[in-house]
């Protein structure tokens, strides 16, 4: 028998109001993208108030483009328009958030986040049916940078500051001198940031995507730390095991596909005395705790990169981005880390000590 659902005409209008919003959202991450690769936005802030020709002339960009590109901007509230003038400028809250990447709310690198979900989105719906994985060695190449971009945001402003403080005993080794894993390093972000901080200490990043590697290298020495900083291409269960004060996961023991097994190699490579930081999306332990603007963000970013990353490695447990601090505990005792508790938090991140 066929149902028959009654609309509710108030709720109905409520919901494509909210549908239209979401439109123009997705339709003007593009166009963040193309603002933050231009250097649209960080040319407005710096330089105005200005005319679509001035900003034309001040990035080098062509002024029809331009014009349409900021009436878009205007309309979404990313800048600001004077009717008097005929001007747009950026207030100082929106050019933290879209021109500024030393910014501790920095988001302008999300444009090529979202581009890579939309250029891999065959891949995934492919694996929709499948149930297989997609790989990072499959993934489109703004991805990398996107992502080292996205949460350098956060490392740059809570690693050193408090993410470490908080942990026991951590900063006064690093201080004297220790040596440390950063495992599923990527670009290397959060390895030269601490080795920038802890001059006395070794640095060694890991991560079993060859070109991310490349990159972190790259980078090290553009900033002269080569002394204190190596990455080697090593899986989260392949990297030498060397007796490290430190083991950090950042942003990554939920991407693979065995983290228990990762965290099983933690103990066979870490000091007696040493301590493994694990850094994770901040989430509940049930669903309902986390269907909010932040879960939303994580449950979307699960579903096009964290999941499909670890069904593409073995064992494949996808714990997905809102794994939660029970689910992540669990894995730790399974791995042979048997003291553990919470360190410190952010809207966006859950910072977990353990030991053995």
């Amino acid at each position: 028998m066929e149902v028959v659902m009654e609309v509710n005409s108030d709720r109905l209008n409520a919901f494509m109001g909210k549908m239209i919003t979401e439109v123009g959202a997705a339709m003007n991450a593009s166009l963040v993208l193309l603002g933050d690769k231009l250097g649209l936005y960080r040319a407005l802030a710096a330089k105005g108030p200005m005319n679509s020709a001035e900003l034309a002339s001040a990035t080098g960009t062509n002024e029809r483009y331009v014009r349409e590109w900021l009436a878009s901007q205007a309309a979404s509230g990313y800048v600001e328009y004077d009717t008097a003038s005929g001007k747009f400028s950026m207030l100082p809250e929106q050019a933290m958030a879209l021109a500024d990447e030393d910014s501790p709310v920095f988001l302008g690198a999300v444009g090529n986040v979202i581009a890579a979900a939309f250029l891999d989105e065959p891949k995934i719906t492919d694996a929709f049916k499948s149930g297989k994985g997609v790989g990072w060695n499959r993934r489109s190449e703004c991805l990398f940078c996107g992502t080292a971009r996205f949460f350098r945001t956060g490392y740059m402003h809570h690693l050193v500051q408090e993410w470490l403080p908080a942990l026991d005993g951590v900063v006064d080794k690093l201080e004297r001198g220790a040596k440390v894993a950063d495992v599923g390093c990527g670009h290397g972000v959060s390895t030269r940031l601490m080795a920038k901080a802890f001059p006395n200490s070794q640095f060694y990043g890991f991560d079993y995507h060859e070109g991310s590697i490349e990159a972190a290298r790259k980078a090290t020495v553009e900033a002269k730390l080569g002394d204190r900083v190596s990455f080697a291409v090593h899986s989260a269960k392949t990297y030498p095991a060397e007796g490290y004060d430190l083991v950090c996961f950042f942003d990554c023991l939920h991407d693979m596909g065995d983290p228990v097994g990762a965290i099983s190699h933690v103990r066979e490579s870490m000091a007696k005395d040493g301590t493994c930081m694990l850094v994770e999306p901040f989430a509940g332990d049930r669903l309902e705790d986390n269907l909010n603007p932040v879960g939303r963000v994580y449950y979307a970013a699960s579903t096009m990169i964290c999941t499909p990353a670890s069904l593409d490695q073995e064992v494949g447990l996808a714990l997905g981005a809102q794994a939660g601090e029970a689910r992540l505990r669990k894995v730790a005792r399974e791995g042979g880390l048997t003291r553990f508790r919470r360190a410190a938090e952010t809207p966006f991140n859950l910072i977990l000590e353990a030991r053995i």
